[in-house]
């Protein structure tokens, strides 16, 4: 009998490479790395026989462990590292009685967990940000390719002035570019070592404890921190908070893309594929289906940054129930701005726009998205006041009658006094409209690029 499994919605919302980092496997193997770098570094100070290491370190393979007898046992145990620790020490003493006297020397349950936890995110990381680096990239190349793209800028929901979709692509450029600066900048703090034993003095080990400190963050190819951070737990909840703002802005992406991909909108489109967007029910469907985990993502990751917050004041020296909450949490934080990312990258390189409908979706007010321009140009000549006021009056007309703005301008004496018809036709056109859009993704652009270098 298959054990129950609980996988239907990972292929949707995370990525099997992140998965895997935080599977069983994963979190155990993580655990048996430190258990065998402990043991290679405690031998480099003369603390473990040196031919004690070789049955220690050929028994700390995850391959070799029962998980649903470790998932038993930690239900009495507490943790995960009680029943693994035990299962190691049988299976070293099968081949060494005198190895396994020396597992786990000086440590904590927490030591092997926590740096446990730090290889995996060691690994998550590495994938993040390969997905960011790609992300940028493939929006930079969409950025560039529509940077004179007409669209309606809209703010609160409605037609504000033209922008193009280039300008709105640049904007998440940017704010990838910072997460992946932000990345860099943490990598440091967050990837430290945790080994301070019983209580963080590390006692247990006596003159050798700072040696073997010292070798095992070499051995595992980690930053020694000053002090152990058993209930210090900043660095976790600063990684996590830098995932919630992936997340977010990757649910920026995703509102908008669902947002434009309206029926009453119809100006850009999540790439088509057979049987993608598609409904139980309704033939002609076509629904952003990338764009909702994005917004999904978006949606959980607070609750679960609100977690890692929450448990920020451990008790003393080792927490009860706060350590615990953290668990699951933050490899679920990694699963899912994976799964995000993913999605984004299946997006952005195969965006399928419809300039021309954004074009007549700037026709839609009949030229009063581009009010401000007449009357900015106008203001020049008659005042501010004045000019806001005469151009507040001819929208009013416009909207009154139905008509194009463009027409009750060139039959306003006041306006053609002041502006020619071809001022008129050149205030109205979009496209002379676009302020320093331009500018905004040139300037993207040379940030990832300078970033990337």
């Amino acid at each position: 009998m298959n054990s129950p499994s609980n996988q239907l919605f990972d292929p949707y919302f995370t990525q099997p490479a992140m998965r895997a980092v935080f599977s069983d496997h994963g979190r155990v193997q993580g655990m048996l790395d430190f258990e065998a770098a402990l043991a290679r570094a405690e031998a480099s100070v003369g603390l473990v026989p040196q031919d004690c290491v070789a049955p220690i370190s050929a028994a700390c393979s995850a391959d070799g462990y029962d998980f649903i007898a470790l998932a038993q046992a930690i239900t009495s145990a507490g943790n995960s590292a009680i029943p693994l620790i035990k299962a190691l020490g049988k299976r070293v003493a099968a081949s060494s009685a005198e190895a396994e006297r020396y597992i786990h020397l000086g440590a904590t349950s927490q030591d092997a967990m926590d740096s446990g936890l730090v290889l995996q995110l060691r690994a998550a990381i590495v994938l993040i940000e390969q997905d960011l680096a790609q992300l940028a990239e493939a929006l930079a190349v969409q950025a560039q390719r529509y940077a004179e793209t007409p669209l309606a800028g809209r703010t609160w929901l409605q037609q504000a002035t033209p922008v193009t979709l280039g300008m709105k692509l640049a904007g998440v450029l940017g704010a990838i570019t910072r997460h992946r600066q932000r990345l860099l900048e943490l990598k440091p703090r967050l990837l430290c070592l945790q080994f301070g034993g019983a209580s963080g003095s590390l006692a247990a080990l006596g003159d050798q404890a700072w040696p073997v400190a010292e070798a095992l963050a070499r051995e595992l190819d980690l930053n020694l921190p000053d002090q152990p951070w058993h209930t210090q737990r900043d660095r976790l909840v600063e990684f996590a908070s830098l995932l919630g703002l992936i997340a977010g802005s990757l649910g920026k992406l995703g509102r908008d893309l669902s947002l434009l991909m309206q029926t009453e909108a119809g100006e850009v489109f999540e790439p088509s594929a057979p049987g993608k967007g598609g409904s139980s029910t309704m033939p002609h469907k076509r629904n952003p289906v990338s764009a909702a985990v994005l917004i999904g993502a978006a949606t959980r990751a607070p609750g679960l940054i609100s977690t890692m917050f929450a448990a920020m004041p451990q008790e003393h020296e080792r927490s009860l129930g706060l350590w615990h909450a953290e668990w699951e949490t933050l490899p679920e934080l990694c699963c899912l701005v994976s799964g995000a990312l993913h999605q984004a990258l299946l997006v952005v390189p195969g965006l399928e726009v419809d300039a021309e409908r954004m074009r007549r979706n700037l026709d839609l007010t009949q030229g009063l998205v581009l009010a401000e321009a007449v009357s900015i140009a106008l203001a020049q000549r008659i005042g501010r006041d004045a000019a806001h006021h005469l151009i507040e009056q001819c929208c009013r007309q416009a909207v009154k009658e139905g008509a194009h703005l463009r027409k009750v301008l060139g039959a306003n004496a006041e306006v053609t006094a002041q502006l020619s018809a071809a001022d008129l036709d050149r205030l109205l056109d979009p496209a002379h409209y676009l302020g320093q859009a331009r500018r905004w993704v040139d300037r993207a652009i040379t940030e990832h690029q300078d970033f990337s270098r």
